[in-house]
């Protein structure tokens, strides 16, 4: 899957950017911070999300302290952003409800 081009990008991101999404500093990736009531629904989400990611075979950069769990995403094999990125940002939006 190719590199997300300038009008993929136009069109794509800006719903994720009103979702929370926030392209990270220094490289072409995605940043967002979800938090959850405490650490068993935070792990939970973590094992939801984990499914679809290796089902996609597409693995966030995470981590989780307690009810917070941070997610970066990016495509290594394109060098950035791909669709794999937007469609598992939507799906972790979705899991976190």
């Amino acid at each position: 899957m190719p590199k997300l081009t300038e009008e993929d990008r136009q069109n794509l991101l800006p719903a994720l950017y009103e979702a929370g999404w926030k392209p990270a500093d220094g490289r072409d990736a995605l940043n967002k911070t979800y938090k959850f009531s405490g650490f068993v629904e935070a792990f939970g989400f973590m094992t939801r999300a984990a499914i679809y990611a290796e089902k996609w075979n597409h693995h966030p950069e995470w981590s989780n302290v307690y009810n917070r769990v941070d997610v970066t995403l990016t495509s290594h094999d394109v060098g950035g952003l791909s669709e794999r990125d937007v469609k598992l940002a939507q799906k972790l939006d979705a899991l976190a409800g």
